[in-house]
């Protein structure tokens, strides 16, 4: 059994994407060593006019995102005619396959301006590139959470962790996505997959992520493991809360512009063209937008 190593750890960066909103994204590219995850985007903020902006209709295809909100909600609608909002602890997961339209606009509660969440790309593998595009939505009340010795607490949002398993299990790439508490002066060790590729992002405090002990990393940012059977966490005089992300790479060619990701420069020119001539999307679309 092997401790998984840090490979490399970054701090998130400020950007502005939708209508305006102001984020900090943990990255936005594709990289062996994320695959087959592409972009995590952290949307925390205190400020309303950050994120009051939102994400107003717009495509995607190629992918399926998943958003988990901490704290405050986000209202969405789409194409398939789904429409909803989303709370503190809820999840939602959209596969845009063939190609979906949608938005997704924060909202500010009364008394309380702070919004935390996170999305989450996964790409699609070639062979499901095209699938029906699909949504669901899980609220706070699906999703487990497993103690262990009043130290650790740990939210099952996908894959299986003591034989509970997370309410969110056919995602195509089938992603383990758990969100962990750890109290301070206390150590923790979890199996992972060895030919999965496995991060994790900081959201709160701070701890060390191997076994040699020599960085502390803390709030926002990024850390990239190495192979290895085992990840090893550690904290000291402060606790951490972190999302812990693992899945098998796809090893597949990526042409990625924007909202769509495709395998080739032919096909993302071609999902483009057919945006604009208004043949993009694939399903009886049952709203306006």
């Amino acid at each position: 059994m092997s401790i998984r190593k840090v490979k490399l750890s970054l701090k998130s960066r400020s950007t502005l994407e939708g209508a305006g909103v102001r984020l900090k994204r943990a990255f936005g590219y594709a990289d062996e060593s994320l695959d087959p995850f592409l972009l995590l985007d952290d949307f925390s903020s205190n400020n309303p006019i950050d994120y009051l902006p939102g994400f107003p209709w717009h495509p995607h295809r190629g992918i399926e995102t998943i958003t988990y909100i901490l704290h405050g909600k986000v209202e969405h609608k789409d194409s398939l005619g789904n429409g909803g909002v989303i709370g503190s602890g809820d999840v939602q997961w959209m596969t845009a396959g063939s190609g979906i339209i949608h938005q997704e606009m924060p909202k500010a509660m009364d008394g309380d301006p702070e919004l935390m969440g996170f999305q989450l790309w996964a790409n699609l593998p070639a062979s499901h590139k095209m699938m029906d595009p699909r949504y669901r939505g899980i609220t706070q009340r699906e999703i487990p959470e497993v103690n262990i010795d009043n130290k650790v607490k740990i939210k099952v949002i996908s894959g299986e962790i003591n034989g509970v398993k997370g309410p969110v299990q056919d995602v195509v790439t089938n992603p383990e996505y758990l969100d962990l508490s750890i109290d301070p002066n206390h150590q923790f060790s979890h199996k992972v997959t060895r030919d999965h590729n496995v991060f994790a992002y900081v959201i709160s405090g701070e701890a060390y992520f191997d076994d040699d002990h020599i960085q502390l990393i803390d709030q926002k940012n990024l850390v990239i493991f190495r192979n290895g059977d085992e990840i090893y966490i550690k904290t000291e005089e402060k606790p951490v809360r972190f999302l812990l992300i693992s899945a098998k790479p796809l090893k597949e060619p990526v042409a990625w512009r924007g909202p769509i990701v495709m395998n080739t420069e032919e096909e993302l020119e071609n999902a483009f063209r057919e945006f604009k001539n208004g043949t993009f999307i694939k399903h009886s679309s049952k709203v306006d937008y």
